[in-house]
């Protein structure tokens, strides 16, 4: 996995310590998204920073950059959330992991 440098800036918009800003989307659909840092380590997100390595490459400046649809981003996060809360002992009934695809702009 690449190595991602986060820039933290305090100033009108502060990051809660442990989350991270991403701008997810392109043009006029783009949105700010605040996540926690656990987020980088999971598959499913690992596949969005490499679709934002591809689009954009290694040196971004400000939040990192998500080629995604916003809702797909959306869908994505919820899964994470569910995994993580299944990992804290929340068991949603026999959920399986399966391996989700999701649409990334391509230049």
């Amino acid at each position: 996995m690449p190595h991602i440098h986060f820039h933290h800036h305090h100033g009108r918009r502060s990051i809660p310590k442990g989350y991270l800003s991403v701008m997810v989307g392109q043009g006029g659909e783009q949105q700010r998204f605040v996540i926690p840092v656990m987020y980088v380590n999971h598959p499913l997100f690992t596949q969005l920073l490499k679709a934002s390595e591809e689009e954009y490459g290694f040196d971004q400046k400000g939040p990192i950059s998500i080629p995604c649809h916003v809702e797909e981003f959306r869908h994505v996060r919820c899964l994470i959330e569910k995994e993580t809360a299944e990992h804290h002992g929340h068991h949603l009934h026999g959920h399986h992991h399966n391996h989700h695809q999701f649409l990334c702009f391509k230049a």
